[in-house]
């Protein structure tokens, strides 16, 4: 591994026990809702979204169809549209490679990766390899000893959203970032009670990119 992706993965080593932890927790879902060990893992190796994947697994677990729960895992995973478009300039080389690469963009490396003013493709690299490896430990641990590692079983469900809220504060120094997140966050929970799970957060990334253009 070369320095500046070790910085990556050294930079994701405070949040790394919440892939592996979600990951569990995910395979336990899984391994509730029908899927064998390999179907677990193989969708955390091929998805690799922690949010998508939990939706899918719920609809399985309470009797609804494949359909539906591709649909939900959809629309949670289109938050990464506006994701990607942000980090896009920064990966190299032939389509093949940065379609490959760019399934490394997740929340937290997205996060990490733009703390400094600007995005490091090196950061955001290394941080996903790092939590790409443990959400698929994790879901291989889940559905073997999901009840040991579950989060809310040892009470790290509450350390998590703090996590994202340091990831969020490098962002909203400016004032103009400081009232897209406000009201990004305003949008997202006043559609939550009425709009399918996923599309607040859509809708809410695309009133700042509307803002933005603007």
């Amino acid at each position: 591994m070369s320095g500046r992706l070790r910085d990556g993965v050294l930079a994701a080593l405070p949040l790394a026990p919440g892939p592996l932890l979600f990951g569990a927790s995910f395979g336990l879902l899984a391994a509730d809702a029908g899927m064998s060990w390999a179907a677990a893992v193989l969708m955390s190796a091929t998805t690799f979204a922690g949010s998508a994947q939990f939706a899918a697994a719920s609809v399985l677990e309470t009797g609804g169809g494949a359909l539906a729960a591709i649909v939900a895992a959809v629309l949670l995973n289109a938050r990464y549209v506006p994701l990607s478009v942000a980090v896009a300039s920064i990966f190299p080389g032939s389509r093949r490679r940065r379609l490959f690469e760019s399934q490394l963009i997740v929340d937290e490396s997205w996060a990490l990766a733009g703390r400094s003013g600007r995005f490091e493709y090196a950061v955001l690299v290394g941080a996903g390899l790092l939590f790409y490896v443990l959400w698929v430990a994790g879901t291989a641990a889940g559905t073997l000893v999901g009840d040991l590692l579950d989060p809310e079983a040892i009470g790290l469900d509450a350390a998590f959203p703090a996590l994202f809220l340091a990831l969020l504060f490098p962002y909203v120094r400016a004032r103009r970032s400081l009232v897209a997140a406000v009201l990004a966050a305003a949008i997202t929970f006043a559609l939550i009670p009425v709009a399918p799970p996923g599309v607040p957060l859509v809708v809410a990334a695309l009133a700042c990119l509307v803002g933005l253009r603007r």
